[in-house]
């Protein structure tokens, strides 16, 4: 039975990345966890929790991780952000294509949209020049022992979603999964919100969305 979740409705607006947290306080915006471990051979399981509102032309984000070891090697953004210490939220909100906003420990993010892995096509620079984030690491000198915890921010305009067509996220239905990932940390790890029933690490597979609902 796939998960699901209320993206509830902020009326202040919120304009920088690094207020976002406070924000979702006051609206008392629960968090939800990312533990799922769906494949046996990648047991390690950092402790990952997000929570999710919106004030109908934005997104609001917010990731807390807490792992062994932090990476930040992508060096722009749509670069392999998937190989860092990341944070993921894939979403369908017309159960034909699907796009995924992929952002790493420092906020250097990945976008784009299609009906599988295969058939994809990048968000623009100048939307992802829109997306504000906010981490509390500094890029230029990430932690090198551990245990490491971090936080990340998105502020998300709708017009992000450039291949959707929606002009507000307010009322809206659709399905996403949330994940973390590493893949050239020191210990690889694949860990999903809802689970995937995938023989390998597989995030592409919309069929294992749960529901996302916006207020």
């Amino acid at each position: 039975m796939s998960k699901a979740i209320t993206v509830k409705k902020i009326e202040a607006p919120v304009s920088e990345a690094a207020d976002v947290a406070a924000a979702l306080d006051s609206a008392n915006v629960p968090f939800q966890k990312i533990d799922t471990v769906n494949w046996a051979e990648f047991p390690y399981k950092p402790e990952v929790e997000f929570r999710a509102a919106h004030t109908g032309d934005n997104l609001l984000l917010n990731y807390l991780v807490t792992e062994e070891a932090v990476r930040a090697a992508a060096p722009a953004d749509n670069g392999p952000v998937w190989e860092d210490s990341c944070v993921e939220f894939f979403v369908t909100f017309d159960n034909k294509n699907y796009q995924n906003v992929e952002c790493n420990c420092v906020g250097t993010i990945l976008s784009a949209v299609g009906p599988d892995r295969d058939h994809r096509e990048a968000a623009p620079k100048e939307l992802l020049d829109g997306v504000k984030r906010h981490s509390s690491l500094d890029p230029a000198a990430l932690p090198t022992e551990g245990p490491v915890s971090w936080e990340v921010s998105l502020i998300i305009p709708v017009k992000t979603y450039f291949a959707s067509g929606l002009k507000s996220f307010s009322g809206v239905k659709a399905r996403g999964n949330f994940y973390k990932c590493g893949d050239k940390l020191p210990t690889p790890h694949f860990l999903s919100w809802n689970p995937i029933g995938t023989e390998n690490p597989d995030f592409h597979r919309p069929e294992y969305f749960g529901e996302v609902e916006f207020e």
